[in-house]
């Protein structure tokens, strides 16, 4: 018989009905949608106008674990302009790419291949990172190389195989020729279009892409025992205990935020060096960023280089003790579950999709 397993205490009482919480999220893209239109049909009608975005965020999420940082407060003016700019595909050399097409709301703000297509159907070398909760990290992409969301937000504008130009000034100079997107910076930050600018204005609205209240906050938070199967209740204990997750995958957002080596690639001669790369650090060698597993379920394919179809393949891996290596973290250790015991870790980890992210939503309209 399969061991019974405890309530959970109530830390914090949920703030609102489900019901008010879908209308709010509803009423908040209507109302952003409709505030976009309004602002680019005419963006010059409040020229430097800012208005503090306050940032709500859903339950299980902690406010005090935001990096938002001092030069760069949330306005709804930078939001909405970092929103235009994350879909326009004109941002890319040949017009067929935008930040949103490597990250895609249906899928976790992944683009569900093993790794992602630039230009001119190029292929790059690792996957998308999921785009949301980024409020709460510093250092962005698989290996870390950016120290902040304004700089990740920045770095693929020129990749040769992402959006291709051959430097910001290219950039620049393309937009600049749009009218619409001088007045919007115009009225965003008082200022003409810089890539400095460009780089605040599209963090300020990932900041906005979030993902909490899920069947597992409101288990484990919020004390309703019924939100999860009890499969997945039992999943959450092996998460815990037998199955050594929150080694990594701690805290309400789900990383350590650190960077491991799990031996990927080490078993085909196809590794990738990783933070390594980044920081020269032997140590390191190999190591990638831990992930956040919110909306895990929707984010296939897995690891950095897409190489897991589903989540019962990743639980496998990790059981054997990923892929042993001169370099492989110490704390990845065979863990010896059975059969029943990895289909109930998968149950739990379905249980992490949640809401926050519905709002980020591709404007009507963009600057002409």
């Amino acid at each position: 018989m399969k061991p019974a397993v405890p309530k959970t205490k109530l830390r914090q009482a949920v703030g609102a009905s489900s019901l008010l919480r879908r209308s709010f999220l509803g009423a908040l893209a209507i109302s952003s949608v409709a505030l976009l239109s309004s602002w680019i049909a005419a963006p010059g009608a409040n020229a430097v106008v800012s208005n503090e975005y306050k940032l709500k965020l859903p339950f299980g999420l902690e406010e005090s674990a935001m990096v938002i940082p001092p030069d760069n407060p949330m306005t709804i003016q930078k939001v909405e302009l970092g929103r235009v700019l994350f879909f326009d595909r004109r941002l890319s050399n040949d017009n067929t790419i935008a930040c949103a097409s490597c990250h895609l709301a249906q899928k976790g703000f992944t683009d569900g291949q093993p790794v992602s297509t630039g230009i001119k159907g190029q292929k790059g070398g690792r996957s998308a990172p999921a785009s949301f909760n980024r409020v709460f990290s510093s250092a962005q992409f698989w290996d870390g190389r950016a120290a902040t969301l304004e700089d990740q937000s920045i770095g693929p504008f020129t990749n040769p195989i992402e959006h291709g130009f051959v430097n910001y000034d290219v950039m620049i100079a393309k937009m600049k020729k749009i009218p619409g997107y001088n007045a919007l910076f115009l009225q965003a930050f008082g200022a003409d279009i810089t890539i400095g600018n460009v780089g605040k204005a599209i963090a300020s609205f990932q900041r906005t892409v979030l993902s909490g209240n899920s069947p597992a906050d409101k288990f484990d938070q919020g004390g309703e025992t019924g939100a999860i199967s009890q499969a997945a209740q039992r999943g959450l204990l092996l998460f815990r205990d037998k199955a050594r997750c929150t080694k990594c995958h701690s805290g309400f957002n789900f990383t350590d935020e650190k960077f491991h080596n799990l031996g990927i690639g080490w078993d085909d001669n196809k590794v990738d060096l990783g933070r390594y790369m980044v920081t020269k650090n032997a140590e390191e060698l190999g190591a990638f960023k831990t992930p956040t597993l919110r909306e895990i379920s929707r984010t296939a394919p897995y690891m950095h280089d897409g190489r897991f179809k589903n989540l019962e393949e990743v639980v496998n891996f990790y059981n054997q003790g990923g892929v042993k290596n001169p370099h492989q973290d110490p704390l990845i250790l065979p863990l010896e579950l059975t059969n029943d015991e990895k289909r109930d870790l998968v149950e739990f980890l379905r249980t992490l999709n949640g809401e926050g992210w519905q709002q980020a939503i591709a404007p009507k309209s963009f600057p002409q």
